[in-house]
Order: structure tokens, then C-alpha cells, then sequence
């Protein structure tokens, strides 16, 4: 057996990287030359088209000890909770909210744990997403999976996440994201014992970070906090089981050796994590609200310009100081349908009801916003001070498409099914002028 264990990370955003674990293990001037050294196989892993525009093209190449090929036959398996089933019978424009994922008494793992909550499109469509919980109390252990079917963005509530994956490793807590690529494979392991958290599965284009317009050069995200690992292999040979998703099941095959083995790598096609505390807020210092869109951390394209396939957006700590404004956000009603996740904190737009590990739906045209609580207190707010918010972080997943609930999560012991209530309190303030 032999690992490398030393790793750290690469800053940028898409940019093109190059790390070895060994010296001399990157080749010059080729990329699958006729001998790779120390033995290796060299091996390209393609996020995109062959022929995508070079400023959308995601490919690397990876040199590894044993090519991605080598394992036995794939067999269906038995983890029935995951799932890209978003197509049976009607769905309900009601406002749907849960609390947390009760996490498991049995051992129970990351793969074990996801729990299919909602999503839309299809993987074979390559657009839509799906959108998981995930609840796990010990580590991946003598398995590895992949997805297929889309990219992950993991968004740990509860307890740190070790993710090692084919190209290095990822340390993430709560208030930071991993991005495991499509087809990219890994093993999550567990430093604090139980885990909660998100997942949003991507199935279309990449995620990148938005342009910014008139916000001009700076701003939102910055693409130096983004952090791709360094090489970092695992040269283990046993009884291992690799676990796929592929069209929206789960699958399973032998595998005797560990397939964390790439000894370098290069490219744009990678990991990477980014710590949600450093976002840059951008907000108004006179009236009225900006659009929600100033909270966007990434984005994945659709074929119409402007609009997302999916958004990631945030709602971190920041001052409010609008003048003569309702500053909580606003009743809406929007086209797009919106899945949001509370990481901890309270979220400022609910009094109560809305717990750290917990979730709502809002579908396209679904009325929604602050409840009776918070109107009432923000409109007898005084508005000469700024209402500075802290120790808060939620998150919402949106997309131009409508959000499906799955049947499980319709009909879950752990939803709130009295959630309409929180607006019951609104009372009529309207009075017409006299005469």
C-alpha cells in the first residue's frame, strides 16, 4: 500500500491547472505520450464536447496507476432514495416546508444517506436538476461513487465533510461548498461523526460564476477564493465496491483497487471548494431592493441568455440601510421556481419554523414572503438606524423550471404541514379614504 497524503490547494476559477504528487509525473509538450512515467496510464476526462468553444471547453488529463476501465460488472443497488423521477402525476402550487433530515440511527453513509426531496428535467436531457438531502453518521468505507448523471454541489449544516477525490481532496465545513465535477469519482469520509447537509444536482451546463454587468470588475464571488486541490493518490489494492449513478438509478461493481490513483493531473475539469463567508456582498444605500439576483454565488447557463438552467444564491450576513423601504424581502411572486436551505442562523424574512437543516418550495407563481411576524416588526421598524444581520446563513437553489417534489418528500413525516399558517396572522390594514 502506498498513499500520498500530502495536499493543499490551487486558487482560481476555471482556470487551467497543472500538480503532480510525484515529480517528472506530467509530461512536456504532450499529453498521452507514447510512455507515460513511473508506469503510468494516461487518461482524458471530458466535461464538455470534444469540439465546445476553448472558453467552454472542461477537459483534463489524468496519470494514473490503473485506467477508469478497469472494474467488474455494474448490478442495480438497493438505495431506493436517490433518484431523477420528477415526472408522476400533478404538482401541488402549495408553499411546502421541512424540517431538518432526522439523521440516522442505523450506520449509514454519504451515498446511504441522500435523500431525493425534488428536481426537474431529466439526466438523459442534460438540463434540470435534482435536489437531495443528505443525513450520515460514518464514513465512506471500502467504497467510492460517481454520478453520471450531473455535477454536485454539496452544502454541508451539520459536521465537516473529508471528501478525496481522483484529483486531490476536499476539507469543507458548514459555510463552505465542494463542486464535484460530473463522472469525477470519491469517498467521503466523516471527521465529526454525524453529517447533514444539501445537495443540488446538476444536470446541464457546468456551473461558473455570473458576469457582473454594471457591477463592473468586482464583486459577489471572486474567482481567487475558489480552491482546486493538488494531486494526491491512493495506490490501494482489495475488495472495493464503486457505486454509480446513471440515469437516475444507482448501480454497483467490484472493484479491486482503490480508483483515487491519479499521481497528476492537469486541466479545468476538477473539484474545487469556496468558503461562502467570503462572497462580497453588493447591496442598495438608498431605497428600495435590488433584485435577489445580487446574492448569486454560480450559475449554470440555459440556452436562453440570462437565464439559469439553475442558480445558487446566498443570504449571508450584511447591513441593511434602505431609507423608507420594507427591508425584509418583499411578497413575490416570480417564473422562477425556488428551493431554499437554511445552513444556520435565522433566516431573516421568518420568526420561527424555519430550522438550520431545514427547507421550503416555492414553485413558480407560488405566492411567498416574509410571515406575519416579521411584517409586523419590520414595518414599525425604525429606519434611521441600519439593521445590521449576523450569524445567518441561507441559501436557495432556483431554476426557470418548475420544481417537482418527489412522493417521498410529499409525503415525509419530518414536512410542515401547517406551513401556510405563518401568513394566517396578516391582518387587513387597508382603510379608504372617507367619503
Amino acid at each position: 500500500m502506498k498513499t500520498s497524503t500530502d495536499y493543499g490547494y490551487m486558487t482560481g476559477f476555471a482556470n487551467h491547472f497543472a500538480t503532480e504528487a510525484i515529480p517528472g509525473t506530467l509530461p512536456e509538450g504532450r499529453n498521452s505520450p507514447q510512455r507515460v512515467a513511473h508506469g503510468l496510464y494516461a487518461e482524458q476526462l471530458s466535461g464538455t464536447a470534444f469540439t465546445a468553444p476553448r472558453s467552454e471547453n472542461r477537459r483534463s488529463w489524468l496519470y494514473r496507476i490503473r485506467p477508469a476501465a478497469m472494474h467488474g460488472t455494474f448490478a442495480p443497488y438497493g438505495q431506493q432514495r436517490l433518484h431523477s423521477d420528477f415526472s408522476a402525476g400533478p404538482v401541488s402550487p402549495d408553499q411546502m416546508r421541512w424540517s431538518p433530515l432526522p439523521v440516522p440511527e442505523a450506520p449509514t453513509d454519504f451515498v446511504d444517506g441522500l435523500y431525493t426531496m425534488a428536481g426537474n428535467g431529466a439526466p438523459e436531457a442534460m438540463h434540470g436538476v435534482g435536489i437531495h438531502l443528505y443525513a450520515a453518521n460514518r464514513s465512506m468505507q471500502g467504497r467510492y461513487f460517481y454520478d453520471a448523471d450531473g455535477e454536485l454541489l454539496i452544502v454541508p449544516q451539520q459536521g465537516r465533510l473529508h471528501i478525496a477525490t481522483e484529483l486531490g481532496v476536499l476539507d469543507i465545513e458548514p459555510q463552505q461548498i465542494a463542486v464535484i465535477p460530473r463522472g469525477v469519482r470519491f469517498r467521503v469520509d466523516l471527521p465529526d461523526g454525524a453529517s447533514r447537509g444539501y445537495v443540488c444536482e446538476n444536470f446541464g451546463a457546468p456551473l461558473r460564476l455570473p458576469d457582473l454587468g454594471p457591477i463592473g470588475s468586482n464583486g459577489l464571488a471572486n474567482p481567487r477564493d475558489f480552491e482546486t486541490p493538488v494531486a494526491a493518490y491512493e495506490d490501494l489494492e482489495g475488495a472495493f465496491e464503486l457505486v454509480a449513478k446513471f440515469q437516475g438509478h444507482l448501480w454497483r461493481a467490484d472493484i479491486g483497487h482503490s480508483p483515487l490513483d491519479v499521481v497528476g493531473w492537469h486541466g479545468n475539469y476538477a473539484p474545487y471548494r469556496y468558503d461562502l463567508r467570503r462572497f462580497n456582498t453588493i447591496g442598495s444605500i438608498s431605497h428600495d431592493h435590488p433584485d435577489p439576483s445580487i446574492f448569486l454565488v454560480l450559475t449554470s447557463p440555459s440556452d436562453t441568455p440570462g437565464v439559469g438552467n439553475m442558480d445558487f444564491v446566498i443570504f449571508p450576513p450584511r447591513w441593511l440601510v434602505a431609507q423608507d423601504t420594507f427591508r425584509p424581502p418583499w411578497f413575490h411572486r416570480n417564473i422562477a421556481s425556488e428551493f431554499m436551505g437554511l445552513i444556520h442562523g435565522v433566516y431573516d424574512a421568518k420568526a420561527e419554523g424555519f430550522a438550520p437543516g431545514g427547507a421550503s418550495l416555492h414553485n413558480c407563481m407560488t405566492g411567498h414572503g416574509p410571515d406575519a411576524a416579521t411584517f409586523e416588526k419590520a414595518s414599525a421598524a425604525d429606519l434611521s438606524k441600519p439593521d445590521v444581520i449576523t450569524g445567518t446563513m441561507a441559501f436557495m437553489f432556483e431554476t426557470r423550471a418548475v420544481i417537482r417534489p418527489t412522493a417521498q418528500a410529499v409525503q415525509a413525516a419530518h414536512r410542515q404541514r401547517d406551513y401556510q399558517a405563518c401568513w394566517s396572522g396578516l391582518r387587513k390594514h387597508f382603510v379608504p379614504p372617507a367619503g
